[in-house]
């Protein structure tokens, strides 16, 4: 049985779905997505779901930070052994307008592509995974995926864009190893499919849906 290993970049793929939502208000829906029934769904006969790594950084501001671990504890409960979390950090950075001159502060993700590429080289040296997932449109992650091609010849490898997201490297890449990118919009019926319930009850826990993320019953 061929081993499958997911890494989802987390910022990547939540972003990807808020600005999808502008379009399609059912976007708002998969924030509360069931991440290992998602990626199932995409395991080919002869081929097993062996882990999902999900890599983030907890926001600075606490109400998103609750947000978040609302929904990466929600996943874990259902999927303990499938569902990993792996988390980097957010650092405030002092920033200066090039056009007022003035200087303010923005947070910054950090650690999240160094993290998906130490796993993904982990887990091919220590012969953890068969093929490798890669769910991100950051053209920071082709070096560890030339690296896997040249150093792991037995490793497949993959790469699925969250919606609407692109990256003309990772393509680049793809096609030269005769593979397509997978295009992650164009499976809104798995998304609809992967919706967890409300609320999530499991492993002694109760866990609800951030309010925020609800979408309005406006039947």
């Amino acid at each position: 049985m061929q081993r499958v290993c997911f890494y989802v970049d987390g910022f990547n793929f939540y972003h990807s779905l808020k600005r999808l939502r502008r379009e399609d208000s059912d976007y708002q829906r998969f924030y509360w997505l069931d991440f290992v029934k998602f990626f199932q769904q995409f395991i080919d006969v002869g081929q097993e779901l062996h882990k999902v790594y999900y890599f983030t950084a907890p926001p600075l501001l606490l109400e998103k930070s609750n947000r978040q671990s609302m929904l990466l504890e929600a996943n874990k409960a259902l999927n303990p052994d499938k569902f990993e979390i792996i988390r980097g950090q957010f650092y405030e950075k002092q920033v200066r307008c090039k056009v007022c001159l003035n200087t303010y502060t923005i947070s910054e993700e950090k650690r999240t592509d160094v993290n998906i590429a130490v796993q993904m080289l982990g887990d091919c040296s220590i012969n953890n995974v068969d093929t490798l997932v890669l769910v991100s449109a950051d053209s920071d992650l082709l070096s560890p995926l030339q690296f896997i091609k040249e150093r792991y010849p037995d490793k497949k490898l993959r790469v699925y864009f969250p919606p609407k997201l692109r990256s003309g490297a990772l393509t680049a890449f793809m096609v030269e190893n005769r593979k397509q990118v997978v295009r992650l919009e164009r499976s809104k019926d798995r998304f609809l499919r992967s919706i967890m319930p409300d609320p999530v009850i499991a492993a002694g826990l109760n866990i609800t849906m951030p309010v925020k993320w609800q979408v309005p019953n406006n039947t």
